[in-house]
């Protein structure tokens, strides 16, 4: 078996990162699928989920040394799984979006581009928060959702109030970042 696995094209270094993604398609496909859909129970999403695991390596564009079977499977899953997380965390966004949407009147109803808008906007704002250590991320929620002072997020956080502003400094530079990432998406989309 372990000369199969050092001959497998998939194990190949010579390969450019598009055969080689190419290559991890026709063998792993269809076992991917299979995996994700047992975690989301949808053949149509699984599908979905699949294909952009693959997606996610073309635009890698670099080639990535697996040292077995195992190890090619363990990569896919873990970019196929991450993928299903972002699923579940934008579906439950967008289910409290909704509850909240149906509090409102009437009157304040918003088209269908709005609420995309709003909802991938949550989402990214979401992501960010996961990327941030967590005392900077509850900081963060305490003072723009809750509306506390910094005073009272430092006794929350039972931390000073002046490491209160570094968080908070951290935490608006990436929204800034967020901010200039979706700017240069919206200029680029325009351009072409």
């Amino acid at each position: 078996m372990s000369s199969q696995v050092a001959t497998s094209p998939v194990l190949q270094t010579s390969l450019t990162p598009h055969q080689q993604v190419d290559q991890l398609y026709k063998s792993h496909h269809t076992w991917l699928k299979s995996w994700i859909q047992h975690k989301v129970s949808c053949h149509y999403l699984a599908s979905e989920l699949a294909q952009d695991t693959f997606l996610r390596l073309l635009t890698r564009n670099k080639v990535i040394e697996f040292d077995s079977l195992l190890g090619v499977k363990r990569y896919l899953r873990t970019i196929g799984n991450g993928l299903c997380v972002d699923t579940w965390r934008k579906a439950a966004i967008e289910k409290a979006w909704l509850e909240a949407v149906s509090l409102q009147p009437q009157s304040l109803a918003i088209s269908a581009e709005e609420h995309y808008v709003i909802i991938e906007t949550l989402c990214d704002i979401d992501q960010m928060l996961q990327r941030l250590p967590e005392k900077v991320a509850r900081a963060f929620i305490m003072s723009q959702v809750d509306g506390l002072t910094y005073q009272k997020i430092a006794l929350k956080l039972e931390v000073s109030v002046r490491m209160v502003k570094k968080y908070m400094a951290r935490a608006m530079m990436e929204c800034m970042l967020l901010e200039v990432t979706s700017n240069s998406c919206d200029i680029t989309a325009v351009e072409q």
